[in-house]
């Protein structure tokens, strides 16, 4: 494992870790209750902070293909959960989400930043390290 490998596994347990961190914070100390879309997101980060920082520990690149694979999925949950709140025709036909409308914004940072932006942000980032890291994987044969 190269020393660029390893400190991309680290920035995306970090990304993974502080993105858990925020969504912890948003939920257990400002005391806003998640909606059902962000619970589903949140299953799909949470054990990328516990994935990437054994595979960090232990220097394992190929975690890049789990790490992708739950980004992947956790980042078109993020995408329509966004698309839910911010486009009208969405907004407007969006299914119930239990106690918490998927609609409502605890946040609204310069008119676009959201919980599910943030967790987008997150995502997207994870993605594209674990894509970097594959294709060095690739190089390397």
């Amino acid at each position: 494992m190269t020393k660029r490998q390893e400190n991309v596994l680290l920035s995306m347990w970090i990304v993974a870790l502080i993105a858990t961190a925020g969504s912890l914070y948003f939920s257990e100390i400002r005391g806003y209750a998640p909606c059902e879309l962000c619970w589903i997101q949140r299953i799909f980060m949470y054990p990328l902070v516990i994935v990437l920082g054994i595979a960090f520990i232990q220097k394992n690149v190929r975690i890049a293909t789990t790490a992708l694979v739950l980004s992947i999925i956790g980042g078109g949950i993020s995408i329509y959960h966004y698309s839910l709140q911010k486009l009208d025709f969405l907004a407007d036909s969006a299914p119930s989400c239990g106690l918490v409308p998927c609609t409502g914004e605890y946040i609204n940072l310069l008119g676009f930043i959201t919980i599910p932006f943030l967790a987008l942000t997150a995502f997207i980032l994870i993605a594209g390290m674990s894509i970097f890291l594959l294709k060095t994987l690739k190089e390397e044969k």
